[in-house]
């Protein structure tokens, strides 16, 4: 049989032989092993490298870009107002330096004050205010009405005997004090320009909230203003300074209005039509 199978093998060409040739043990070369990846596993990748390269940027970025300073340098705050007109009173409120509800002023120069007599009372005044107020004593006494000045002119020296010295003795603290006597260096007695004013008939009420009830008063109310005077702290007054009647100040010139009003955000007041 062996023979049989070498002369068939002889006789036969290689392909044929290789057909006779079980497939198991036939001498094929082996295919080199294939090295494929799975889908799922590049997508895996892909993101882990995204990831990485994101992380890498995001720290060169951060490495790179300037630093907030804002904890270490805060801002300068802005203190101008958007409105002008707000701007100028704060500014002004400032300039005048508020104490207690009372603006500051400036002493009047030595040189400025005079003596004012009337209806037997002795006082100081600028001369501008002195003058208007001996013309309106007497226009008031042809009235049949007596105003009787009180105080004037008064320094800072005296003004702070005044507001001690008086609050010691009525145990009132400095804010107590102040709502019915100015600090020194806040009184409008130091411009020369203010006057306490009495009623002659009814001096009891000096100094008193009764003297709104004087004919006295009620004269001055109704002419004051003809002679450059108006009342100083009415009730309610914006300084919130204590009600005082017999407290009034000339605003008749240049000097005086802005004395007084350059420190005071006050609006005009309309008048009626006559």
């Amino acid at each position: 049989m062996n023979n049989e199978f070498y002369e068939q093998a002889q006789n036969s060409t290689p392909s044929e032989i290789s057909e006779d040739i079980p497939q198991a043990l036939r001498d094929t070369p082996d295919a080199p092993p294939k090295l494929g990846l799975r889908p799922s596993f590049l997508a895996i990748a892909g993101v882990m490298g995204f990831a990485v390269l994101a992380a890498i940027s995001g720290l060169i970025f951060y490495i790179a870009a300037p630093k907030d300073n804002a904890k270490k340098q805060p801002s300068p705050t802005i203190s101008a107002s958007a409105n002008p007109q707000d701007s100028d009173s704060v500014n002004k409120e400032a300039e005048n330096d508020a104490l207690l509800g009372h603006l500051e002023y400036q002493e009047a120069p030595k040189s400025e004050i005079v003596a004012v007599n009337a209806n037997g009372r002795r006082i100081r005044l600028r001369k501008s205010a002195g003058k208007k107020f001996e013309q309106m004593v007497k226009d008031a006494r042809k009235a049949g009405v007596r105003l009787v000045p009180i105080s004037g002119f008064r320094s800072i020296e005296q003004q702070e005997k005044l507001f001690f010295n008086i609050g010691a003795q009525r145990n009132q603290t400095p804010a107590e004090r102040a709502s019915v006597s100015a600090p020194p260096g806040h009184s409008e007695h130091h411009t020369g320009y203010a006057v306490d004013v009495g009623d002659g008939a009814v001096p009891a009420t000096n100094l008193s909230t009764k003297f709104e009830n004087t004919e006295a008063f009620k004269w001055m109310e109704a002419n004051a203003a003809r002679y450059g005077f108006e009342l100083s702290f009415p009730e309610g007054n914006p300084q919130g300074v204590s009600y005082e009647p017999w407290h009034w100040r000339f605003v008749g010139d240049r000097d005086s209005l802005e004395t007084f009003y350059k420190g005071m955000d006050i609006k005009p007041v309309p008048t009626p039509e006559s």
